[in-house]
């Protein structure tokens, strides 16, 4: 075994198995899945199952496939199947071979559920829901038999072979397992593996009107895939009891070396849900403009905002893999794309909140240019071309009028501060505009300071950035917040009640011209203001906030 496959030094339980498995001879390769239902868009606790999965069969030169849990058409669309694949793409992973639907196995699910009645293992029940609650029982009361479980094989088939051919009504029968209605475990007593479904399915039309249920398809997808480990959330640990049920009871899949199911850990974000149903509802409602919209935790909501697959990576890879469930700090994410950009994204000016700023004793009409780095930890990208004249705008925030005490870094009257890859200024006046608000801002600059200290060993502390207003760019600018106000918005079924009001700002501003031609979705770092990326949903300059320059999660 150990000359066909290396083992790897185990970091998690899950490689601790894989490692045994291998090791014993119970398998020679590993190949695993990644099993979503196209019912919505991918968020960022997929993002952790598809590093997972795909990345433990790359560990062990193994592959991974992509396999649709398509089995409830009423829910489904083809655009979450094109929007799912795009997804796990640009994370930077590929499945192995042709993408694999459970659709493509209902033949099959269909002949294993009449090999279950042949052995008096399921049975066709016409209790309705209210009923079927009712017999089910409690966590502390054991369920009671239906009424129908005692039918006869045949009669069972003859049933299930009316519910395919469509001569029972949506919701008038159901096909069970029977297993045991006194089970400590709801999820074993008796549960449904086909319901009726007239509906058309995006991948088979109207061929069937009966689908099975998600722990039907699940297990027995992965028996015909041959997939070794079948890696999934601990939501689902409970219902391994079926997957196992199913598989020793079915002749060609009952094997030694039959798929086993393993749970991790769910990733549960602070400040977001990770709930499909609950992040469709804020689409429905329009809380957000849609799946892809920059506060959702969806990645193409985050790919908008420009987090990048190796942000996104890194972060998994971060959070780890365990066996218990937990609030994820929001700040890993965000420290998670805040180090990558640190490194790759180009340095430029923007002035988001704009005010005029005159420089007296700069020549009228003359514009400079200058030479700025577009990284300055890394020369090897290069230098940009800035410009200077004698107006230019500041960010409102870097001026006031009486600097507050001497620590003080921006500009104020009488006080020198330092412009960005420039001059060193010195403010002496203002205007007002009819509300009170300063207009503009006055100033002198020192001509021999550009790129070295003032003389007369004057120290300047400040710097600010700035852009020249005759080659400015109007650009507007999208400030997000945390969508929730609570920290575990998980515990509201209503999540309106925790929406945050102040989740967008929108502001009009400028940026430097070399951001004219700014590629959508590519991150750069507008200096003293934090991470920005051009919107790829958006006519014009618009600009995504990524994320701040420092952690502001614990301020």
């Amino acid at each position: 075994m150990r000359d066909t496959i290396s083992l790897i030094k185990p970091t998690n339980f899950i490689h601790n198995q894989i490692n045994k498995d291998l090791d014993s001879g119970l398998h020679s390769s590993v190949l695993t899945r990644f099993p979503p239902e196209p019912n919505g868009y991918l968020h960022i606790g997929h993002a952790k199952s598809i590093y997972i999965n795909f990345g433990v069969a790359k560990d062990y030169a193994g592959y991974c496939n992509l396999r649709f849990d398509d089995t409830n058409p009423a829910k489904e669309d083809i655009e979450y199947v094109n929007s799912i694949k795009k997804d796990i793409q640009w994370l930077g992973f590929d499945w192995n071979g042709e993408v694999k639907y459970s659709s493509r196995y209902f033949d099959i699910f269909y002949k294993c559920a009449e090999e279950l009645i042949s052995k008096g293992l399921a049975y066709v029940c016409f209790l309705t829901n209210d009923e079927a609650r009712k017999y089910r029982g409690t966590l502390k009361n054991p369920g009671l038999n239906s009424p129908y479980r005692d039918t006869s094989i045949e009669q069972n088939k003859a049933l299930f072979k009316k519910m395919k051919e469509g001569e029972f009504k949506e919701g008038e029968c159901v096909l069970r397992s029977k297993i045991d209605m006194s089970s400590s475990f709801m999820c074993m007593r008796d549960p449904t593996l086909y319901r009726i479904r007239f509906e058309t399915h995006h991948q088979t039309n109207d061929d069937w009107c009966i689908y099975p249920m998600y722990d039907f398809a699940h297990c027995l997808g992965d028996a015909i895939e041959g997939v070794t480990h079948s890696l999934c959330t601990l939501e689902f640990q409970d219902n391994r009891r079926i997957y196992d049920w199913l598989l020793e009871h079915l002749d060609e899949f009952n094997k030694i070396d039959r798929p086993h199911q393993y749970e991790f850990s769910r990733l549960n974000l602070e400040y977001a849900t990770t709930s499909k149903r609950k992040l469709k509802l804020l689409v429905d409602n329009s809380y957000v403009s849609g799946w892809n919209d920059p506060r959702m935790p969806t990645i193409s909501g985050l790919r908008r905002r420009g987090y990048t697959p190796e942000s996104i990576r890194n972060f998994s890879e971060r959070v780890g893999v365990s066996k218990v469930n937990s609030l994820t700090d929001a700040s890993i994410l965000e420290s998670s794309i805040r180090d990558h950009l640190n490194i790759t994204a180009p340095r430029t000016m923007a002035v988001i909140d704009p005010i005029k700023l005159v420089i007296a004793n700069y020549p009228e009409g003359k514009i400079e240019s200058l030479k700025a780095p577009v990284h300055p930890q890394n020369k090897e990208m290069g230098t940009r071309e800035i410009f200077f004249s004698r107006e230019i705008y500041i960010d409102k925030e870097d001026f006031v009028e009486i600097a507050p005490n001497n620590k003080y870094k921006r500009l104020a009257l009488n006080k020198e501060v330092r412009l960005r890859n420039s001059y060193v200024i010195k403010a002496t006046h203002f205007d007002i505009d009819n509300d009170g608000n300063i207009k503009t801002v006055y100033c002198t600059y020192d001509p021999d300071t550009l790129g070295k200290n003032p003389s007369n060993g004057r120290k300047v502390k400040g710097v600010i950035h700035y852009v020249e207003s005759s080659k400015a760019i109007n650009a507007e600018f999208r400030i997000y917040d945390r969508l929730f106000l609570e920290s575990n918005p998980a515990k509201f079924d209503d999540l309106s009640s925790s929406i945050n009001p102040s989740s967008l700002e929108i502001k009009n501003g400028l940026v430097e011209p070399n951001l004219s031609d700014a590629k959508a979705e590519f991150s750069y770092q507008f200096e003293r203001e934090g991470y920005f990326c051009r919107d790829s949903e958006s006519e014009g300059l618009v600009f995504n906030k990524t994320v701040g320059l420092r952690d502001t999660w614990n301020q």
